[in-house]
């Protein structure tokens, strides 16, 4: 088969290097895919890549978070590629931390689709941010790249939209260490950030790396503790939203900016059970008071984000004069 495959599963850590992987085939393929979230899946979905168009266009599907798809949808997407359309595109993504390729694959592999693990490593980082640069336009150079990484983290998302930001700021120039600096100067809410991504999606190792950089910069404590518990208002407002409604209003009623903040927080709730995130709510408002009541900000601060990174031990125990 020439040209780029007609199926393919993108599989890995992290939802935006996904979704990039899997929009850059479509486009690939000069499509717009109609996309469906995996947990969102009703039944039938694939027969429309199978049923010609009224217009005689070709058609593409993106499944994103294959690893919450039911039973059903499984099937009926197995059944497909088992009789794939020749004019059809379908790609799908799937969340993962294992070293083998999701069950799934096998019928991608089956339909001599494409099976690909998408891995940054850390090495390769800056690298990447100096390809996304290019493709925005944006004349990074190499030590600035450095820069941006070191100040709003490693987070692609994160850094993808600093990129949109500096090609903003700085059309058609040169932008080296100090623009970067300017443009993100104070903007210590964005590390704030990245420790609750990484916490949130259970990266503890990740999220200590931030937390200890956040402490060594001498950022307040308590300010920190404020933008956990601002993600956790954010998690709790995305999982009460109903399953089927409009991306855009969704964005809108979590009180959003992104189409890419709503996917990665919904991805986030569906780790905890709702008592599981009483539980973290509780232990946040334990942290208030016994920062607020002098307890060392490292101690209170690492152990909430590793009960918040899924490290179930993990408790405060202060003395009883500390909360008075």
């Amino acid at each position: 088969m020439s040209g780029p495959p007609l199926i393919a599963i993108f599989w890995g850590e992290d939802d935006f290097l996904l979704r990039q992987a899997a929009q850059e085939l479509i486009r690939e393929h000069g499509l717009r895919a109609t996309e469906i979230e995996a947990s969102g899946w009703q039944g039938g979905e694939s027969s429309d890549l199978a049923t010609p168009s009224l217009w005689g266009e070709r058609r593409a599907l993106l499944v994103t978070g294959t690893q919450s798809l039911t039973e059903a949808g499984t099937r009926e997407l197995a059944s497909y590629f088992l009789a794939p359309s020749p004019d059809a595109v379908c790609v799908l993504t799937q969340i993962s931390r294992g070293k083998n390729p999701p069950p799934i694959a096998k019928s991608v592999q089956a339909a001599r689709g494409l099976v690909k693990q998408v891995v940054l490593k850390r090495q390769d980082l800056q690298k990447w941010v100096g390809d996304r640069a290019r493709s925005r336009e944006v004349r990074l150079s190499t030590s600035a790249a450095g820069v941006l990484i070191g100040t709003v983290g490693e987070d692609p998302a994160t850094l993808d939209q600093s990129i949109e930001q500096l090609a903003t700021a700085f059309p058609g120039q040169q932008v080296g260490p100090e623009q970067v600096r300017a443009q993100f100067q104070g903007l210590g809410e964005q590390r704030v950030w990245d420790l609750c991504d990484q916490a949130f999606s259970g990266r503890l190792p990740q999220a200590l790396v931030v937390l200890r950089s956040l402490l060594d910069g001498r950022d307040d404590p308590l300010l920190i503790l404020g933008g956990m518990a601002a993600r956790l208002r954010d998690l709790l407002r995305v999982r009460a939203l109903p399953d089927r409604i409009p991306t855009a209003d969704a964005v809108r009623a979590a009180g959003l900016r992104f189409d890419w903040q709503l996917r990665r927080y919904r991805e986030q709730a569906r780790r905890y059970a709702p008592e599981e995130l009483v539980r973290i709510h509780e232990l946040m408002v334990d942290a208030d008071r016994a920062l607020k009541g002098g307890a060392a900000g490292d101690v209170v601060l690492t152990t909430l984000v590793a009960a918040t990174a899924g490290e179930t031990s993990a408790a405060l125990s202060l003395p009883v004069r500390i909360w008075r």
